[in-house]
């Protein structure tokens, strides 16, 4: 009799374990957080650190020196909470973060009533593009002048009829899948309609951390210096040479992994379009994770992480005076779970909850135009600039004397 009872134990804690393994398969109570902190600098600074886009009053009142930031950049953070659990009622959560963020004591976590369409990283398609009669003029590398066989024109009428070219059939990086409504029973994010509160230039991650509601498990990390949001890129050099090309030189930022930039223009109908890879590729902007960055170094897709310094052959320069300019630094991850990830974890191994901190830094300006001269002689904090008591220098015309609709992102 005591062994059967043994057995039917024995039995019992089995299907309990099979009962317990098939719900962790099944993700209950597993939750995903990813935190995604972007330091922006030039005019990604004018939208101010609350997330959006920069709006034409926003930017004008900027370069008049209306309400500019100061500093010169802002701290932009995204929070994205996944679930496999479902509310018992309205789904509720926030994330309680250190002081020193200066963004208040609790950022809501809001579940949206509509789903958002999911963010991945942008990518050109034959949709992408309303003219027919538009062409891709696409140059890539450093230095004075550009290489043979550059550019390469790429037809977007031949893209509508399904001829993708290389650079864009095969993007370069493979982009991160962050949290979404799809993925998961429940999501939660923040900036929301209910607090977008900016984060200040002076704001930091470092502390601990808590992400509590009633669809997932309570979450607690700490972040420490290492982990903070990355310095602002700072131009030193951004004017034309004698020969027509333009060399960028940039200050250091610490923790930088890897350096990408690009430049769009325009020249009639034609896109005009470069990046620093020294092999053809699309623009890459987005998030990328600690893996890709180490491999597209090694492939030069990316610049060092130590690269201080890159210049737009004069071809480029020439063929879209005045291009959009974006320089992006990106930084490393910090990941964290419970129970702690072992050395050897197996293949079904699924922790209660994971964390994901992302980091980047990045700068948006004019090609062949510092800050100062796209707001007419103005500094950063939108006061002007020389010296003491005499006007500033007659420079370039501003953004503000070309007209500021071509500039601003959509």
């Amino acid at each position: 009799m005591r062994k059967a009872v043994t057995i039917a134990v024995a039995g019992a804690g089995a299907a309990l374990a099979a009962s317990a393994w098939a719900q962790q398969q099944a993700g209950e109570g597993h939750a995903v957080y990813w935190m995604s902190a972007d330091t922006t600098s030039g005019m990604g600074a004018m939208m101010g650190g609350a997330g959006g886009r920069p709006s034409m009053g926003s930017v004008m009142g900027a370069m008049m020196g209306r309400g500019g930031n100061q500093a010169g950049y802002a701290h932009l953070l995204t929070l994205q909470l996944g679930s496999d659990r479902r509310a018992a009622g309205q789904p509720s959560a926030e994330h309680l973060p250190p002081q020193g963020l200066q963004a208040g004591p609790s950022l809501p976590l809001v579940t949206p009533q509509a789903a958002p369409a999911e963010r991945r990283a942008p990518t050109f398609t034959s949709d992408n593009w309303n003219a027919p009669q538009t062409r891709i003029l696409l140059y890539w590398g450093c230095g004075e002048h550009a290489r043979p066989g550059q550019p390469v024109v790429i037809d977007t009428a031949a893209m509508r009829a399904g001829k993708v070219p290389p650079a864009f059939a095969a993007m370069a990086a493979r982009a991160m899948n962050p949290p979404s409504p799809a993925r998961f029973a429940t999501y939660g994010e923040w900036p929301n309609e209910r607090g977008r509160t900016p984060v200040p230039a002076a704001g930091s991650l470092v502390g601990d951390h808590v992400v509590r509601g009633n669809y997932s498990p309570e979450i607690r990390f700490s972040l420490g210096a290492a982990q903070d949001f990355l310095a602002p890129v700072r131009l030193t050099s951004n004017s034309a040479a004698a020969s027509g090309a333009v060399p960028l030189v940039w200050q250091p930022v610490s923790g930088a992994k890897g350096w990408f930039l690009t430049s769009m223009g325009a020249s009639g109908n034609d896109m005009v379009m470069w990046t620093s890879s020294e092999t053809q590729t699309a623009p890459l902007m987005d998030y990328l994770a600690d893996g890709e960055i180490a491999r597209l170094v090694q492939q030069r897709v990316l610049l060092p992480g130590a690269a201080d310094r890159c210049t737009v052959p004069a071809e480029v320069a020439r063929a879209a005076q005045s291009g959009m300019l974006t320089v992006t630094a990106f930084g490393g991850e910090a990941n964290f779970s419970n129970p702690v990830r072992p050395a050897r974890a197996p293949a079904g191994w699924r922790p209660d909850w994971t964390v994901k901190l992302r980091t980047k830094s990045s700068y948006m300006g004019l090609l062949g135009m510092s800050m100062e001269e796209m707001m007419g002689g103005r500094g950063e904090d939108g006061q002007a600039a020389g010296q003491p008591g005499q006007p500033p220098k007659k420079k370039k015309k501003s953004l503000l004397d070309r007209g500021l609709g071509g500039f601003i992102p959509h």
